[in-house]
């Protein structure tokens, strides 16, 4: 039964590369100039909940330049599995740029000669072993007790991030942001900006998110985090002086990856072919198909610069997420009039957009605020959100200049 894994995989990254490339505008080389990783400090924090965390740290980046008035910031707002890493390279060597590079750059859709263009790491970022990402969560060390925090971190929610960012922007000496853009969890973030704070907002651009987690969802969630706690080594969350739950982690980020892709990738990519070619899983449980090998090997990898406490205070603040604290959906959003560009993905299989963008939508048109809605297609589901945004760049460049 032989197999071309390689192949497989390569013609699947060539063609997201290709759209990526050729979809947004006349320029699709990265963002001009490399790009410096800095870090914001705040002696403390007063969270949504009352605790206090001290010794705040988050990395940003910005590309573009801001301009005399301070007016012309555009905030970036990362997904779950997400970083600050939104656009160009921090070395000429990088394999790879920031995510949305596609989109964010000279004469893209989200034109850094025009706008000052800035994204952080979140508190409890789940990459925090990662050498490039910045972050404040569970395995920071408390200055109280000079151990990791574990789950003595307090909890914290999408307003929370959105509140640590606007600390960030006023130590810029930014008061107002002509838009904020997020895909996903960084959906939950913008709207929250929008709901929270619309005087400091201008335009609320909204890809694959929604103003609250649905029951489906919040379900969906909680079997996420499952495997991570049913790892022995989480040992309720205290594991720093010991070894890592990275068994439940790494299940917990196939789920993850999976869910965030759709069937048309896994039957294209795939099929039904083997992980080892002369091994078939119909002889052994230790015989996978590829297509387990290889969520094994993306989770894996991406376990390893991960942290499992991290990953459930991630969970915790999308289950608990409603614009501006509710209590209803129509409450919470009722103090956004800004303009709002939505964006959901055929085929998510996360934030279904019967579920997470009609309601907003219709709710936001109900009371007057322009609402414009465009779907992004593609064979990844969720993840065509990241993917293959840039076949709306000319919808984004009206949006944020009309």
């Amino acid at each position: 039964m032989a197999i071309d894994k390689a192949g497989h995989r390569a013609g699947i990254l060539l063609a997201i590369a290709a759209v990526l490339a050729t979809t947004v505008g006349s320029r699709s080389e990265a963002y001009d100039g490399l790009v410096e990783k800095k870090v914001f400090s705040m002696p403390a924090y007063s969270t949504v909940g009352g605790e206090t965390i001290k010794n705040v740290q988050i990395g940003w980046e910005s590309y573009g330049q801001l301009n005399e008035a301070k007016d012309n910031a555009i905030l970036i707002t990362h997904f779950f599995s997400g970083t600050s890493h939104a656009a160009g390279r921090y070395r000429a060597d990088d394999a790879r740029p920031g995510y949305w590079d596609a989109i964010i750059g000279a004469d893209k859709p989200i034109d850094t000669d025009r706008f000052f263009v800035l994204s952080s790491d979140t508190l409890v970022n789940l990459n925090v072993h990662a050498p490039m990402v910045t972050t404040t969560g569970p395995a920071s060390i408390d200055p109280t007790t000079g151990e990791p925090y574990g789950l003595d971190f307090p909890i914290v929610g999408i307003r929370d991030f959105v509140n640590v960012q606007k600390a960030l922007l006023e130590s810029l000496g930014i008061d107002r942001l002509h838009a904020v853009v997020g895909a996903s969890m960084g959906a939950l973030q913008a709207i929250e900006w929008g709901a929270g704070y619309p005087d400091m907002v201008d335009r609320v651009v909204a890809v694959i998110g929604g103003a609250e987690a649905d029951a489906f969802l919040i379900g969906w969630l909680n079997l996420w985090a499952a495997p991570i706690r049913l790892d022995p080594n989480w040992n309720g969350g205290d594991y720093y002086d010991g070894p890592a739950p990275t068994a439940g982690l790494t299940e917990a980020l196939k789920l993850v990856t999976l869910q965030a892709r759709a069937w048309p990738w896994a039957v294209d990519t795939f099929g039904r072919t083997w992980a080892v070619e002369d091994r078939n899983p119909a002889a052994s449980f230790d015989n996978y198909y590829e297509v387990e090998a290889w969520l094994t090997a993306a989770a894996s990898a991406r376990a390893a610069v991960s942290d499992a406490n991290h990953f459930l205070y991630l969970v915790k603040a999308n289950q608990t997420f409603i614009a501006n604290g509710g209590p209803t959906l129509a409450d919470g959003l009722r103090g956004m009039t800004m303009p709002v560009l939505l964006l959901p993905a055929v085929g998510d299989l996360i934030f279904f957009p019967e579920l997470a963008t009609a309601p907003m939508a219709e709710m936001l048109e109900a009371q007057g605020t322009a609402v414009t809605v465009a779907d992004v297609d593609g064979p990844l589901g969720h993840l065509n959100g990241i993917a293959f945004t840039g076949a709306h760049g000319d919808l984004i460049r009206r949006f944020l200049t009309e």
